[in-house]
Formats: structure tokens, C-alpha cells, sequence
């Protein structure tokens, strides 16, 4: 694995200060009547805005985002705090969703309706990992009665894309498509470990690394300390960083063409399994299901 150890002397963009302001470029256009009758006039942090930028599209994708496993059922005002927008641009966006079928309305709130899946649906079905790997998981739970998982990296999360459960031992369910903070997860820092020092960097100045736990990492040097030797071993272990109670080892993935594509893992309770128990009773298994992944992704050349 390449290892991220290189840190920039000088602070990268991101990092809390307002960057220059440069002239206004031509593609940059003043804000309409229909930009403040859709609601908040900045876009999304951290989106460039350009003249091929939709800012309705953006406000209404966030509008779905609004939804969540603990936010199923929110009201017309929910949604415009969790958004950003003003009620009467949030009714609209909810309005025509409702329209398209991809929300309902019982007259006081709004939920999510299963077609909504097709707008990840799209993603998974050209995702070979998935269904290579999901034999492998159940075997390797089966042997070992421990959840696994399998995450691939999308900007500064990992997204849950396989994952065999055993008894539920985290508050949060977690299900396909689910996504936590990378730093604070196993298989986050496998897959961080992965970047180049110029990647890793870029991630680091742009990264919130909130504390989830007081076992938190959060501060970037620790973490970068932390990442390098995740690439100098192979895996990642992480003691309760992400939820109390939990722990959770992880392996990396490659994908046919030999970078790592992936990331599998094994959770466990504290309370069950030692951090000795696992390097010694769960990695074994878990870097073996991981070879046996990469073998069968080569042999249909898939990623």
C-alpha cells in the first residue's frame, strides 16, 4: 500500500481561512429572481460554481439528502433547516418530488419512497465488487460469527457497498449505501492509506475530523502518524472511535489492475473480543476472504 506520510509545510485550502478573492470571471453570473425565489443564494460548501452549474438540481438533490435512517419523517420546516432553504422553495422541491414518486406527503409530513433507489441503483448494478464478494462474506461470518462489511471511498466517507451482518452491535443500523467519516473508521484509513502523500494531503486540509468518541482521532498529525502505519501493515484496527463498544479490523482490497479499489472488514463488541483477539483470531480470516475477492475479481478482469 502506498503510504500518505509526506505533509505540506504551508496551509492547504480548506483549512478554515478564507481563501483570495480574484477578480469575478465571466462565467460567474449575478443571482436571478428565480436564484432568491429558490432559496439560499451560496451553493453547497465546497461545490465550484460555474455557468454549467444547476443550482435547482443541487438544492434538490439536497432535499432528498435531507432524509436519513433517524430523519424517515420530516415536516416542511425539518427539511428547510436541515437544508438550508427557505420553506417556500423547500415546498416546491418537496412538491415536485412528491409528483415524480420519489417522495410521499400524508398532508403534515414527507418520507421517502422506494423509488428512490433507483437513483443508487444505477451505481450498484455496474459495481462487479458486490456480487463477487458477497459469497465470500457470508463464509467468512459463518466461520468467524462476526459482521463484515465491504466500502469503497466517496470524497471524505466511506459508503458501505456489501455487507453480511450477524446480531446488530452498533445504535446506528447500517445497511448498503450507508456512510460514515473515514478517519474514524477501519476501513476508512485502509482506503486512506491507499492515497498518494499529494491525495492525502488534499484530503486532510478539506476533511472535518470530528470526534465521534473521546477515542476519537481528530488531530491531523496523529492521524497522519496513524494512516502511515496502516500502510506499513496492511490493516487497521479502530477501538471505539466510531461508536463506544466497538471495534473493527480491516484489510484492503485490490481490484484487477492492483491499486486498492476496496476495503473489507470485521466488527465486534468490546466487550467479546480482545484487540489482541483480533489480530490473532479475526485478521488471518479476514486478509484470506480479501485474497480470495482480489483472485475472482482478476479472473473476470473487474474492479
Amino acid at each position: 500500500m502506498t503510504s500518505p506520510v509526506r505533509r505540506a509545510d504551508t496551509a492547504a485550502p480548506g483549512n478554515g481561512r478564507a481563501a483570495p478573492q480574484g477578480p469575478a470571471r465571466a462565467d460567474q453570473r449575478a443571482p436571478t429572481r428565480r436564484d432568491a425565489e429558490d432559496g439560499a443564494s451560496a451553493p453547497a460548501a465546497g461545490v465550484a460554481r460555474n455557468s454549467d452549474f444547476v443550482q435547482s438540481l443541487d438544492r434538490g438533490l439536497a432535499v432528498i439528502r435531507a432524509f436519513g435512517p433517524d430523519r424517515d419523517r420530516l415536516s416542511l420546516s425539518e427539511v428547510a433547516r436541515a437544508t438550508g432553504l427557505t420553506r417556500a422553495a423547500t415546498r416546491r422541491f418537496l412538491l415536485t418530488l412528491v409528483q415524480l414518486g420519489y417522495v410521499r406527503n400524508d398532508g403534515r409530513e414527507f418520507s421517502l419512497r422506494p423509488r428512490v433507489l433507483e437513483l443508487g441503483y444505477a451505481y450498484l448494478s455496474g459495481l462487479a465488487l458486490p456480487e463477487i464478494a458477497s459469497p465470500h462474506l457470508e463464509e467468512l461470518v459463518a466461520k468467524v460469527r462476526e459482521s463484515s462489511s465491504i466500502s469503497v471511498l466517496d470524497g471524505d466517507h466511506i459508503v458501505y457497498v456489501a455487507r453480511v451482518p450477524t446480531k446488530r452491535i452498533m445504535t446506528v443500523a447500517i445497511s448498503v449505501g450507508t456512510r460514515f467519516p473515514a478517519h474514524a473508521t477501519s476501513m476508512g484509513r485502509v482506503l486512506l492509506a491507499a492515497m498518494d502523500p499529494e491525495e492525502f494531503e488534499r484530503y486532510l486540509s478539506r476533511a472535518n475530523l470530528d470526534a465521534l468518541t473521546g477515542r476519537t482521532v481528530t488531530d491531523p498529525e496523529q492521524l497522519t502518524d496513524v494512516v502511515r502505519e496502516v500502510a506499513k501493515h496492511g490493516y487497521a484496527i479502530v477501538d471505539q472511535e466510531l461508536e463506544e463498544g466497538l471495534r473493527a479490523i480491516a484489510a484492503p482490497i485490490h481490484g484487477a489492475g492492483g491499486s486498492v479499489t476496496a476495503a473489507i472488514n470485521l466488527s465486534a463488541h468490546a466487550s467479546r473480543v480482545s484487540l489482541a483477539a483480533m489480530k490473532t483470531d479475526l485478521l488471518p480470516a479476514l486478509q484470506e476472504t480479501a485474497r480470495r475477492i482480489e483472485a475472482d475479481l482478476r479472473s473476470q478482469g473487474r474492479a
